[in-house]
């Protein structure tokens, strides 16, 4: 990806349960002062995901990598941003709340 610019990717998730779920998905940037230059369009994270039982669908995340990244110093030897996702099983009637909000 050159920062920048902007970059589709899919995240690959299946149910192998034989009900349906409803999860939720939150997401990790390593190094993690890269995180900061990294800045999601669209993605699947900012709403619940329903998957039937054994289903498997790509989830897609618009992206792009703010361009003050290479003027950043503390970047010059980052040459790889790994985004990964943790989805998990939302649990009915609960709300998350929003960190630093009451």
């Amino acid at each position: 990806v050159v920062p920048g610019e902007t970059a589709l990717a899919f995240y690959k998730a299946k149910n192998p349960t034989d009900k349906p779920i409803i999860g939720i998905s939150t997401y990790n940037v390593i190094p993690f002062e890269a995180g900061q230059y990294f800045n999601k369009i669209q993605c699947f994270c900012f709403e619940e995901q329903r998957l039937n039982p054994q289903e498997e669908v790509d989830m897609p995340v618009f992206f792009y990598i703010d361009p003050e990244f290479v003027d950043d110093p503390k970047m010059a030897k980052v040459d790889l941003i790994t985004l990964s996702y943790t989805f998990f099983e939302a649990k009915e009637g609960q709300t998350i709340p929003l960190p630093g909000y009451q």
